[in-house]
């Protein structure tokens, strides 16, 4: 069980380890997304741990790094015993078996995957705030939510060479990308996009990054329809969001396109996501980790910022997308 002291630090450094002394009921796992410069090579990397339920002894504990290619969208799920996992409650420093992660790089000697690419500028996390801890709000506070959301790095550069089964990649220049998310399982319902492969008419915006989820919110035996929309540009980020009190125009999830509006305090952001096909990563329901998550990173999504005034801020098509839609999309539309 978490101490006070160890929920009030988990609070403040959201990117750090939020699963010292819990012995049941809990994953954490950290998106590291790898984009070469010239955009031929876009991985993503994922360590955790998964703890089960009480009663079954620590049968299904196990650490874990997946791999997800997002241009074939082919993916990978290579366990750990929950042991292999070492983190720190302090920072982004995670350890599972002989992969590292933290904020000067990765160290990954996995089938797939074999070197090291460092971080050569300084990790961009959403801001941590008396008044906002971090991506969630004044949710991040309540202790009862089913699953946490932190943003470790909207974007960072990139060096170094890996070995990609087998054959030497170049990611000097390239970019990276860093989010997290923690508690008791995934939401039944959500969307989750991000880009920070911004293309304008001008040219690529390197400081522009999308993060936006929407998601099926137990809350105090109901449920509502929770969002959290971030736009990074012109050196601010742009919020919209249910705690600050943004609304939702549109939402339209078909076949072949997730088609999103909402307006707030930072005007209006118009979102028009293009699903394709990706791979199958495992998700943690209470149970157990599951293959049922279809994800890609080789969406697009036209996007457009506007003020109050309905003058255009951004406009551009973010490419190398992460994009996922899952579960009861239907009852997550209705509420």
């Amino acid at each position: 069980m978490r101490t006070p002291v160890a929920w009030a630090r988990g609070v403040r450094h959201p990117e750090a380890f939020h699963g010292r002394g819990v012995r049941s009921g809990f994953f954490e796992g950290w998106y590291v997304k790898l984009v070469s410069a010239d955009r031929s090579q876009r991985w993503a990397v994922i360590p955790g741990v998964f703890r089960g339920l009480a009663g079954d002894g620590g049968a299904r504990d196990e650490a874990f790094v997946q791999v997800l290619d997002g241009l074939t969208g082919r993916s990978w799920y290579h366990p750990f015993p929950a042991a292999a996992l070492a983190a720190s409650d302090r920072s982004f420093d995670v350890t599972v078996g002989p992969n590292r992660f933290h904020a000067g790089g990765v160290s990954l000697d996995l089938p797939q995957l074999h070197g090291e690419v460092a971080f050569t500028t300084p990790l961009a996390p959403w801001p941590v705030t008396l008044r906002e801890p971090g991506i969630m709000g004044w949710y991040g506070l309540v202790p009862f939510m089913e699953c946490f959301h932190g943003i470790v790095s909207f974007g960072h550069a990139l060096a170094g060479t890996l070995e990609v089964e087998g054959e030497r990649q170049s990611f000097d220049g390239g970019r990276g990308y860093i989010e997290k998310d923690w508690g008791r399982a995934f939401p039944s319902g959500y969307v989750w996009l991000a880009s920070n492969h911004v293309d304008t008419a001008a040219g690529e915006r390197e400081d522009a990054s999308l993060i936006a989820s929407v998601a099926i919110i137990p809350w105090l035996g109901r449920s509502f329809r929770g969002s959290i929309l971030g736009l990074r540009h012109s050196g601010r980020l742009h919020r919209w969001t249910t705690y600050n009190g943004s609304r939702q125009t549109r939402l339209t999830i078909d076949d072949t396109h997730v088609r999103w509006s909402v307006e707030g305090p930072d005007g209006t952001l118009d979102l028009d996501a293009e699903r394709v096909r990706g791979g199958l990563l495992h998700a943690p329901l209470r149970t157990a980790m599951h293959q049922r998550v279809e994800e890609t990173l080789d969406a697009r999504v036209i996007l457009r910022h506007r003020d109050a005034g309905g003058r255009t801020l951004l406009e551009g098509v973010g490419e190398c997308a992460g994009l996922e839609v899952f579960g009861d999309t239907e009852r997550l539309l209705a509420l």
